[in-house]
């Protein structure tokens, strides 16, 4: 994924935060200039008329005259030439004087009226006051219109509007100035946090320690959350692989002793006998490598997304079927009990393994003539698998410290009972890492019977559905 700029993201919004306000700011500061200009020209409309409307007297024949004041007009010119417009109405709409074809607004009694309107072609503003003037006997009616063109109108607006956008801008100006030295400076703990994690050396995972804001606390926690996990996780595979590989060592230094004897053997008695020893331990080497190869399968998984509804009981006792043959030589009673069918959610593969291994330990170091159980059973809402034998079984120290020996522990292989092999830690370790995947409990008790080992893995509730063996 490509990296973006956090500043430039922030100034991005900044100003477009900013730009979106001053449009809205720039639409009221044009309407509020229109209406500004508009009371400006209204006044100046209003003073013509009044000042026309003073020159207005009755002649001796009763009728009326006026004298118009041309400063009266000249009040209404401006730098933008605009256009001025009258005309002087008697009693009933008689013409006067003035632009006849100019239209009168209507204004109520001895009041003035405004209206906009187009004059040859040209927009104007137009006010038109009513007013009397008295003969002394009676009183007459008269009306003056005065119009001028809103260009001078339109060009206050438009220098108003201007200067707003003007300021506008700078302003912009500014804020991206101090948006970007205060986002330069906000970023540069975030700086200091990369330029210290960089320095380290790779294997260094100590605890990240810089001044850093509240708002990166939580980053640096996650950062030193996240190594605390890395070196608990590198601690563990450390012991796993220093165990793993001396699990390989071991039976390859008994093949090149055996070889040895073989060469320097006196009779084929002996060299029999050291080829059958050799054997063995090639069979024991190639079990440790299959384990590892289930251990790297196990690690190729992708969790929930690779279990699939299986049945593990009908697993359990092919498994238990298979492994009776290798029980036999070792004197070893090894059967099933439990539900016909319970379906969970798991990888069938490596649930057998799981089961193979838990079986593979409990024939192995029970001893001869003990009996190993496996059990598929319902609790509460869960389906559990149980593996039982009723031989010496281990101390309580020896089981934590089982549980314990697994890819991600940082304690060694528990030390067995005398004639126990190491490569029980090796099996739970690959016991306890598929039943994490499967999200099952793997745990370690005394037997039921006071005695042996029982082993037991406990996968979650509503995984599946158990069904209780049938009545005898």
């Amino acid at each position: 994924m490509r990296p973006y700029s956090l500043r430039r993201r922030l100034l991005l919004w900044l100003l477009m935060a900013t730009a979106v306000l001053g449009l809205i700011a720039l639409v009221d500061t044009w309407r509020e200039a229109l209406r500004t200009a508009q009371s400006v020209s209204d006044r100046v409309l209003v003073g013509s008329a009044l000042a026309i409307a003073e020159r207005v007297t009755v002649d001796q024949s009763g009728g009326l005259e006026v004298d118009i004041p041309f400063s009266s007009l000249e009040m209404l010119a401006s730098t933008a030439q605009d256009k001025v417009f009258y005309r002087v109405d008697g009693p009933v709409g008689s013409f006067l004087t003035g632009y006849r074809d100019l239209a009168v607004v209507s204004a109520p009694p001895g009041g003035v009226g405004f209206a906009d309107g187009v004059y040859g072609q040209v927009g104007i503003r137009s006010a038109t006051l009513l007013r009397e003037v008295s003969t002394g006997a009676k009183s007459i009616a008269f009306s003056v219109t005065v119009a001028e063109s809103t260009r001078a109108r339109a060009a206050l607006a438009r220098a108003i509007l201007f200067r707003s956008a003007l300021r506008l801008g700078l302003l912009m100006l500014g804020v991206a100035g101090i948006v970007w030295v205060g986002v330069t400076l906000a970023l540069r703990p975030l700086e200091r946090l990369g330029e210290a994690i960089a320095e380290r050396s790779p294997g260094d995972l100590r605890p990240v320690t810089a001044n850093t804001p509240e708002e990166v606390e939580a980053l640096v926690a996650a950062i030193n959350s996240f190594m605390g996990r890395l070196q608990t996780a590198l601690d563990g595979l450390r012991n796993f692989t220093g165990n793993a590989s001396h699990q390989l060592r071991t039976p390859l230094a008994v093949v090149r002793t055996q070889l040895a004897l073989m060469d320097r053997s006196e009779s084929p008695a002996q060299t029999a006998t050291a080829s059958d020893k050799a054997r063995s331990a090639l069979e024991r080497a190639e079990r440790v490598l299959a384990q590892l190869l289930v251990l790297a399968r196990v690690d190729a998984s992708s969790g929930a997304a690779v279990l699939q509804p299986v049945d593990m009981a009908a697993i359990a006792k092919e498994v238990t079927a298979e492994m009776v043959p290798s029980a036999l030589p070792a004197d070893i009673d090894l059967g099933f009990e439990g539900l016909e069918e319970a379906v969970v959610l798991a990888d069938a593969v490596l649930l057998a393994e799981v089961l193979k291994n838990l079986v593979a330990n409990a024939v192995s170091y029970a001893g001869a003539g003990a009996m190993v159980t496996v059990r598929v059973l319902e609790e509460a809402g869960h389906a559990v698998l149980e593996v039982e034998d009723n031989g010496p079984g281990l101390s309580a120290d020896q089981r934590t410290a089982a549980l314990q020996a697994q890819r991600g522990a940082t304690r060694p292989l528990p030390s067995l009972a005398k004639g126990q092999s190491s490569g029980m830690g090796l099996g739970l370790a690959i016991t306890a890492e598929i039943s994490a995947l499967f999200g099952a409990d793997l745990d370690l008790t005394t037997g039921r019977g006071g005695t042996g080992l029982l082993a037991r893995v406990r996968f979650p509730a509503a995984a599946g559905t158990v069904a209780a063996p049938p009545s005898a």
